[in-house]
């Protein structure tokens, strides 16, 4: 079968590459084999292949943060699914043409999602429901801000904003996307610059604005800080400047808080039957076409560095997506 392996870490396009590898075999007592239908590259499948991620395994890896599978084989006591399922893996190293793992990481999703769809469940949208839900207790009318609200994160915290009744301000660097934006419920598009607290405080009629959730680090979380309100909490969920991020004086004497926010992290606070409700959840809203994640292209897993390349280009529209064992 063929996977995805680093042989260094580095330029992704130029470290990561498809090798011929044994079949994982047979599944165990308590395990499945599922194949990897779809798997998108996401930016921190793109931080992992270049070494700066907080996951640094010994070399060969293999990357791949997120999949959809259809499950192949089933090992003695495996009741959660059964053979034929849709799946998506709760573990790593997903960047392959079949996986073998323990029967209790896969979380079945049901028939009738489309599956490019259903390739980018386990990340983004669960993490755009917890960056709503851990941080601040969010009421009807509350204003939340966001930056790079044009990502796939950025698009599903809109719409799962906008169906508790709370307000967003979407800072966006292109002005091509604001269309895109209210479409999807966004209260306020505004394009990121140095004067973005004035304009952002303009744009809510002067409301409190509680939450505030950036993706970039760098300056650019000191402008989303200088935005939120006295007491208010910045969540810090990544860093696609590489920076460290940075905060105001003013804002930290205002009683501003930052906070880190990781996707494993925010999980492992939930029970097993927690974390399957609320995927249960976001898939029938995936199957519904009330969560879509906008798709720029598809390759084959043999095309994982011109994929890589695209997936690191800006002006995209859209994820990366790659289909190991051929069309969807």
């Amino acid at each position: 079968m063929k996977r995805v392996d680093l042989t260094d870490y580095g330029a992704p396009e130029v470290v990561a590459g498809c090798v011929e590898v044994p079949d994982v075999g047979a599944p165990g007592p308590r395990e499945i084999v599922f194949d990897v239908l779809a798997f998108p590259i996401n930016p921190a499948d793109v931080s992992f292949c270049r070494g700066s991620y907080r996951l640094r395994p010994p070399l060969p890896a293999t990357p791949g943060a997120e999949c959809v599978g259809r499950v192949a084989a089933l090992g003695a006591g495996v009741t959660q699914v059964r053979s034929g399922d849709l799946v998506l893996n709760m573990q790593r190293e997903n960047w392959v043409q079949r996986r073998r793992i323990r029967g209790e990481d896969a979380i079945p999703v049901p028939a009738g999602l489309d599956l490019a769809q259903a390739a980018m469940l386990r990340i983004n949208p669960a993490t755009a429901l917890l960056l709503l839900e851990d941080h601040v207790s969010l009421a009807p009318g509350d204003w939340v801000i966001q930056d790079v609200a044009n990502s796939a994160v950025g698009r599903h915290l809109i719409v799962l904003a906008k169906a508790r009744g709370a307000h967003t301000v979407n800072v966006v660097r292109r002005d091509d996307v604001t269309a895109e934006l209210r479409a999807l419920g966004a209260d306020v598009v505004l394009k990121d610059g140095p004067d973005l607290a004035e304009r952002a405080r303009a744009a809510t009629g002067g409301a409190p604005i509680r939450l505030g959730i950036d993706a970039v680090s760098g300056d650019a979380c000191r402008r989303i800080a200088d935005c939120v309100a006295d007491g208010g909490v910045v969540v810090s969920y990544g860093s696609m400047s590489g920076q460290d991020l940075v905060m105001s004086r003013a804002a930290l004497t205002r009683g501003v808080r930052t906070v880190a926010f990781g996707l494993s992290d925010g999980l492992a606070k939930r029970t097993f039957a927690q974390v399957r409700e609320i995927y249960a959840d976001l898939a029938i809203k995936v199957r519904d076409g009330v969560l879509k994640a906008p798709i720029d292209s598809y390759y084959s897993i043999e095309d994982i560095k011109p994929a890589l390349v695209r997936a690191q280009q800006g002006g995209r529209n859209g994820k990366v997506l790659v289909l190991p064992n051929g069309p969807l």
